[in-house]
């Protein structure tokens, strides 16, 4: 019968402690390419930051990198033949991570926020599964793809043509009758057009309310919300309003 000693000593032997030191490294690896990844989201002032990014990267790569090491499991010393798919528990990481994403996305109104952070702490995920398999350049090439597209992608779209799109809630005074036409023609005196199926229309205590997108036909001539806000409340009819950028 192995004394304590014995068995710590086996538990803890040399192959059992360069399997840990290859393990730390991968851990360590992807964390701080979950850093690189998380910077750009923290800079911004996003609920998921550089911690949130190193946990989910970190966390992949060591549900994946033990998969390949079953023969140190338990020091060795296993009472079960250990038999592992590594697919299997990739799958099972992909799905956690569609959970944690839809906690961060956020619909208010036409808005939809999240989306970003949702989709760059899943390539946070992959990085770490690929530094749990052993594929490191592709990971850090990853890792700084990813960065560069939160970090540039915004300014190249910027640069390229695009049409703003505003969402817009107008509440009528009670008995007034808002037309359609009317309000397409405010929206086109202003450089904007209705977006096709976006037009919303509830009532409440004899008020009627509009709600609908209204997209910029060309964007450097296009109103803007300060100066639209300032006309829509000389607009007949109109009680109350809200203008707001429809992000997604």
């Amino acid at each position: 019968m192995l004394t304590f000693s014995a068995y710590v000593a086996n538990f803890w032997s040399n192959t059992e402690l360069n399997a840990n030191v290859i393990i730390f490294m991968n851990l360590t690896g992807a964390m701080l390419l979950g850093f690189v990844v998380g910077y750009e989201r923290s800079y911004h002032g996003r609920a998921a930051g550089m911690r949130t990014y190193g946990l989910v990267c970190m966390a992949s790569a060591a549900l994946v990198v033990i998969t390949g090491y079953p023969d140190f499991w338990f020091g060795g010393r296993a009472a079960f033949p250990v038999s592992l798919d590594p697919s299997r528990t990739i799958q099972g990481i992909v799905t956690g991570i569609g959970f944690l994403g839809a906690g961060v996305i956020m619909k208010e109104g036409f808005s939809i926020s999240g989306l970003t952070t949702a989709a760059s702490l899943w390539a946070s995920s992959a990085i770490g599964i690929l530094v749990g398999v052993g594929f490191y350049a592709a990971a850090i090439l990853l890792a700084f793809l990813s960065a560069a597209c939160m970090i540039w992608v915004v300014k190249l779209e910027s640069w390229l043509p695009s049409r703003q799109a505003v969402a817009i809630v107008m509440q009528f005074r009670v008995g007034f009758v808002a037309r359609e036409e009317a309000i397409r023609a405010l929206a086109l005196a202003r450089g904007y057009e209705i977006a096709t199926g976006t037009i919303c229309i509830g009532a409440k205590d004899g008020k009627t309310e509009w709600r609908f997108v209204a997209v910029a036909i060309n964007r450097k001539l296009a109103t803007s919300l300060s100066v639209m806000s300032m006309e829509l409340g000389n607009f007949e009819g109109i009680e109350s309003y809200q203008l707001a950028h429809a992000r997604n």
